[in-house]
């Protein structure tokens, strides 16, 4: 199971909306388990893991067990139901780490293979694939995608210079650790004010790695986002979405059309703000699944308030930026991140230190 869960994280960030899940075909022998054939879920969602895995097996498969880190769907979508193609492939075991919840899913995969004399266990590594499917998980429950808020603040918990001047606060090897989180998520979604304040790219600039460059989404009420942006200078990189309120200008709109940009609106939540609720739900019908938050103190605040932050990235550096800082969350102490989440492991890079957080 730990071999479907690793070849699983492949295309993890590029699947959506379908999560990325890993299967392994084994065979035992005199000599102990032997691995016959690897499958994941293709960039795009398909082909699933599971045909892919047996196709390669081939006649292997009979007698043999698949390990698969989810419940193999039982409904046609675009591509046949899974269980059927285990059921053709002559597999007398299947392993699987944890059930999907997905209502066209949920125990009708298990309860096909059981009916066509396949045994079924049902827990392996179920830890480890509750993580790994959290973004799925998350949108077929809950309505929305599973959201990571990272952040990167100074020892005195600041994150910008006063007058919300932007600074470097971590180093070389945290911003490759970065571009990493980025290459596995499906979208990264940041404020107008940081696009206003600090021109960000939001890719994935790892050598070799460029083409995983994640979805960027901007939440901009008032379609305030400056023609000549990074974002929309990258266009060829990675695609756009804009947030907007209801009552941006039009205009506005059908420039960044022209310019190959998706523009979505939706209603005020409060202080003005966009609904941050309304959002979450409309990436989650556009198939999003894992979005990771990458914002100034104001967006940041407002998804911790509003209860829709998962999992917190916090990267801590060494270095002080001294009285008249910007906090790193808006109408938050730092430390209200104790009262959201738990940490769950620890990194270092270079001289920083990143605490994983997930929710309590």
């Amino acid at each position: 199971m730990g071999a479907a869960l690793c070849v699983g994280r492949r295309e993890i960030g590029h699947t959506w909306p379908n999560p990325a899940v890993g299967a392994v075909v084994v065979r035992e022998d005199a000599a102990g388990p032997v691995v016959l054939a690897r499958g994941w879920t293709a960039k795009g969602g398909r082909p699933h893991a599971e045909p892919q895995a047996l196709a390669r097996a081939g006649e292997g498969a009979r007698g043999a067990t698949l390990y698969v880190t989810l419940e193999p769907c039982s409904h046609h979508g675009r591509t046949p139901p899974c269980v059927d193609a285990i059921r053709a492939s002559g597999i007398a075991r299947v392993v699987a780490a944890i059930g999907d919840p997905d209502v066209r899913v949920s125990g009708r995969g298990f309860a096909l293979l059981r009916d066509a004399g396949i045994r079924v266990d049902v827990g392996a590594g179920a830890g480890e694939a509750l993580i790994a499917h959290a973004g799925h998980i998350r949108r077929v429950t809950q309505g929305r995608p599973h959201i990571l808020l990272k952040m990167a603040v100074s020892a005195d918990g600041k994150v910008g210079l006063a007058g919300r001047r932007p600074v470097v606060i971590t180093g070389s090897a945290t911003r490759a650790r970065v571009h990493l989180m980025r290459a596995t998520h499906d979208a990264v979604l940041t404020g107008i004010g940081t696009v206003l304040a600090d021109d960000p790219l939001l890719t994935c600039r790892l050598p070799g790695m460029e083409e995983r460059s994640p979805l960027r989404v901007v939440l901009d009420s008032g379609l305030r986002l400056p023609p000549d942006s990074a974002l929309l200078g990258s266009l060829d990189v990675a695609p756009l979405w804009v947030i907007a309120g209801e009552d941006a200008p039009a205009e506005a709109e059908r420039a960044l059309n022209e310019r190959g940009v998706e523009v979505m609106r939706v209603g005020r939540g409060g202080q003005g703000g966009l609904d941050l609720d309304e959002t979450a739900r409309l990436l989650a019908l556009r198939g999003l699944t894992r979005v990771m938050v990458e914002a100034g103190p104001r967006v940041a605040g407002a998804f911790l308030r509003a209860g829709l932050v998962d999992a917190c990235a916090l990267f801590e550096a060494p270095v002080q930026l001294g009285d008249g800082a910007i906090d790193a969350l808006e109408g938050l102490p730092l430390a209200a991140l104790n009262h959201y989440f738990l940490l769950a492991e620890t990194e270092r890079h270079g001289p920083d230190r990143l605490s994983i957080m997930r929710r309590r």
